[in-house]
């Protein structure tokens, strides 16, 4: 029988639309104010045990509960609605170093239950003022977006599937002892707080127990966190979660956390917590704040329109939380903002896509497909010098970067994981989103544990039927991607579309407004997180059913748009000039005025090569004309005219252009072999 949430769901959204809610204060200071031994911490039940349990503050819900239940009854007599449990390390990891990894279900259930007691007492005595329990799970001291090792940077000491099943672990028990809210706090590492988020979504969906869960993040005086994530880089990073709350915490004191508190309620879609330490540490194991000062500060926030819960951490006691209830008493909660979501991703920083945003470069040489440089520098394993190519593209413009390794001769999953966390590494990198592309599922799963911001998936479609894209979306979905969504379709999925990639406007369309369909209906998915690739084939085949390619692609990105604002489009540009590879001129050329185009109908982004992209206004006008006359199929002899143009051209490619476009005298079947190629 699966545990019931108690007074969740609707009585806290009614309370936090009335007023603001106070979380309690510091755990770890009113413990070491009791003083307690060594003895008191191992107590009867681990007298014999053969670590050292000092400052071991989690083990106390075993051996000492009237502390910690005396605890969580002072706070709630300070005015605090909320209580945490005693449980901020008490997951695998963490509790390792004390040799009580195997009693970790019994610390988190047992913690859940001594707060549930002392929460539920108060509610008794208080009942127009029901308390609350949130179950404090901690970060670890393990890190995945930052390598540990300076002889190898990549290197992790946990993957993303351990952190996942150490966070699943002490979730489960949480709910099972009774608690009414999932806090996973202090996070310094996003992609950790992202493995813990997976953890939860994966615990309450095999429990059917969905609990609220309030999300919070540290900020250092670096005002970024400390894998270098800004606080909107942050947020956007953890939006896919449907939070109770997004806030920060711990570090710093409530000076410091003034501008990014401020950038957080002003972008965040959910409402926005502030519990911060009793100012600086001092050095000595105390703080350098003043309760007062703390709380007129608090309050100032939530007059300022910031809050909608706050407390206290490090260093706060009773006394300080009463401060700060008294300063917050009467001030009306923040309104979350409404109106229609942008379209916005991050890696360190984060990329905002609004109506008037420029077109967005991706940038191709990162796939292995895209650079041959690239492609020869991960077979022969120099993932330091592939940095560079990725570096290159970044300063050369690219707003986010494509990283592909489908190569035979690749392991891919190992060179994914091997090259991102390296990525992670370099800040002038990291700070672009990811697009992770492939063709193989495993190899995006492998991609998605490696990124802390929020990254996009390249991509998934309707080819295997409808069932396969639902699972893929609802992981694409709970890792907290953004998707490319191919139009490509299985026969009979929809009724009067043939199977395949789509290659008319009309069937174009068809697939993504049913795929846009299961994505928002059935997966839960923002359609600012959906992106559509319509399919860029070539054209200037010779083949004649080719010829109206580039024309019915950006009619069905302008049909999607005018259909879907929300949603964003993308492609993959260099494919349209395929059939002119090793004439740059002439590629170039049917690159910009392809983009000029697709822009113009609608086109949000597209995977290009960043810094080589011409001017559409500097074309020459006689080849700007034969490479329109191609791309729009304006007449029958297009193709035969521009190549012949393009033999006259000079280009790096020039002495190698007649054998690159020799294939276009063999047969028909010859011909569409190399331009499906």
């Amino acid at each position: 029988m699966n545990p019931e949430p108690r007074g969740t769901g609707s009585l806290l959204e009614e309370i936090l639309s009335e007023r603001i809610m106070v979380l309690d204060g510091a755990m770890g200071s009113m413990i070491y104010a009791h003083e307690p031994t060594e003895a008191d911490y191992r107590g009867a039940r681990f007298a014999s045990h053969p670590f050292d349990l000092k400052n071991c503050t989690e083990v106390l819900v075993l051996t000492q509960p009237r502390m910690i239940g005396d605890i969580h009854r002072t706070y709630l007599e300070a005015g605090a609605d909320i209580v945490e449990t005693d449980s901020f390390n008490s997951n695998r990891l963490s509790m390792a170093e004390f040799g009580l990894e195997d009693h970790v279900f019994e610390l988190n259930r047992a913690a859940a239950e001594i707060a549930r007691r002392a929460a539920d007492a108060m509610t008794r005595h208080t009942p127009r003022k029901p308390r609350f329990v949130a179950g404090s799970i901690g970060p670890t001291k393990k890190q995945l977006s930052m390598g540990v090792h300076v002889e190898d940077p990549a290197r992790r000491d946990v993957t993303f599937d351990q952190m996942v099943a150490n966070y699943a672990e002490q979730v489960r028990a949480l709910i099972a002892g009774g608690v009414d809210i999932l806090l996973p706090e202090t996070s310094f590492d996003t992609l950790v707080m992202k493995a813990c988020l997976f953890a939860i979504d994966q615990v309450c969906e095999e429990t059917g127990a969905r609990l609220p869960v309030m999300i919070s993040g540290t900020i250092f005086d670096t005002g970024r966190t400390l894998s270098a994530q800004t606080v909107e880089a942050f947020y956007h990073s953890i939006s896919h979660v449907d939070a109770l709350s997004v806030g920060l915490n711990c570090a710093i004191g409530v000076d410091l956390m003034r501008g990014p508190l401020e950038s957080l309620a002003q972008i965040a879609r959910t409402r926005v917590s502030c519990y911060p330490n009793a100012g600086m540490p001092d050095g000595f194991g105390g703080f350098l704040g003043d309760r007062d000062h703390t709380a007129t500060t608090l309050g100032e926030f939530a007059r300022n329109g910031w809050l909608n819960i706050v407390g206290g951490c490090c260093g706060t006691t009773p006394d300080w939380i009463t401060a700060i209830a008294r300063a917050v008493d009467g001030v009306a909660p923040r309104k979350p903002p409404e109106g229609p979501s942008y379209s916005c991703f991050s890696g360190t920083e984060p990329l905002v896509i609004r109506p008037e945003s420029n077109f967005i470069m991706i940038g191709e040489r990162t796939n292995i497909t895209g650079s041959r440089r690239f492609a020869r520098l991960i077979r022969e394993g120099n993932f330091e010098e592939a940095l560079n190519v990725a570096r290159e593209q970044v300063e050369a413009g690219a707003n986010i970067i494509d990283v592909n390794m489908d190569e035979g001769m690749i392991d891919g999953v190992q060179a994914m994981t091997r090259f991102l966390n390296l990525v992670s590494t370099e800040h002038e990198i990291a700070k672009v989103p990811i697009m992770v592309d492939s063709s193989k599922w495993q190899v995006i799963e492998a991609g998605l544990k490696c990124i802390q911001g929020k990254g996009i998936v390249n991509s998934i479609s309707l080819k295997e039927g409808e069932e396969a894209f639902l699972r893929q979306a609802k992981l694409v979905k709970r890792y907290g991607a953004a998707v490319v969504v191919m139009a490509f379709v299985k026969g009979g999925v929809i009724p009067g579309i043939p199977e395949g990639q789509a290659v008319t406007r009309e069937h174009k369309v068809a697939i993504c407004k049913h795929a846009y369909k299961l994505l928002t209906e059935e997966v839960g998915f923002d359609p600012s997180d959906i992106i559509f690739d319509t399919n860029i084939l070539t054209v200037g085949t010779g083949i004649e059913e080719h010829n109206n390619y580039a024309v019915e692609f950006i009619e069905a990105v302008r049909d999607l748009k005018q259909t879907f604002s929300l949603a964003k489009t993308s492609g993959g540009v260099s494919n349209v000039s395929f059939s002119y590879r090793g004439n740059d001129v002439v590629r170039e050329a049917m690159n910009a005025a392809f983009l000029y185009h697709a822009i113009d109908a609608g086109l949000d982004m597209g995977i290009v090569n960043a810094g080589q992209l011409e001017v559409y206004e500097e074309i020459p006008r006689d080849l700007l004309e034969r490479v329109e006359n191609v791309l729009l199929n304006r007449r029958p002899d297009a193709a035969d005219r521009l190549t012949e143009f393009a033999e006259t051209v000079k280009s790096k490619g020039k002495k190698d252009a007649g054998k690159d476009l020799a294939w276009r005298e063999g047969p028909v079947e010859d011909r569409l072999k190399h331009a499906l190629i």
